[in-house]
């Protein structure tokens, strides 16, 4: 949804990033410094490399080279307020006009600052689910005959997730009913990467009685 809407409006805006993948690239050495550097780069369209050192400097240089541009920046998978306070502390940091989305799995980490506006995307029901993965996986709402219990099974596997629906469906597209069978095997066996983020995320994401 977030993609969706950044590619829908960013036009819009003086300069514009999108940064994909804040948690894990977080969890790097060095990498809220490289998500810095990404920010300053793509905002303000320049393809050479900015360094800016450390975490404090990065703070001061977001601050100052983007406090008059009117910019849109989209947070996606924050997990940690640090992550937050590097990237985008302040609305002051940028421009009037300017809008930041942030996309998390934990609410608290929108209510200081507190947020304008939140949504929360929920789970798809099984036929939402279903529509999403066969359009991906068939290129139609319906799964073909002889492919529909394997698309329940796959359904279950995702647990409603849309983003693991779409990379399971893409994955799976073209491929004969052995091949189907054999990958969710392997899914269950050797998870596809892409797949076991989301699903381990996802999960991580869920208090202690849901995860019972």
């Amino acid at each position: 949804i977030a993609k969706e809407i950044y590619n829908l409006i960013a036009y819009q805006f003086e300069g514009s990033c999108f940064l994909a993948n804040v948690r894990e690239i977080a969890k790097r050495e060095y990498g809220l410094v490289q998500l810095q550097e990404t920010l300053l780069s793509e905002i303000l369209g320049d393809s050479r490399s900015l360094k800016v050192g450390n975490v404090d400097r990065g703070i001061n240089v977001i601050k100052y080279r983007l406090c008059s541009k009117r910019v849109l920046l989209i947070l996606d998978d924050v997990d940690q307020s640090i992550q937050l306070e590097t990237l985008a502390g302040e609305l002051n940091w940028f421009g009037l006009g300017s809008r930041i989305i942030i996309t998390t799995r934990d609410e608290k980490l929108l209510t200081n600052p507190p947020v304008e506006l939140m949504y929360k995307v929920k789970e798809l029901d099984h036929n939402e689910a279903l529509q999403l993965f066969c359009w991906n996986a068939f290129k139609r709402d319906k799964p073909f005959d002889d492919y529909v219990e394997l698309t329940e099974r796959i359904i279950h596997y995702a647990r409603g997730l849309p983003l693991a629906l779409t990379v399971l469906g893409s994955d799976l597209h073209g491929r004969s009913i052995n091949e189907w069978k054999s990958a969710l095997d392997k899914y269950k066996r050797s998870p596809n990467k892409s797949i076991q983020g989301i699903l381990i995320i996802s999960y991580d994401g869920l208090d202690d009685n849901e995860k019972d």
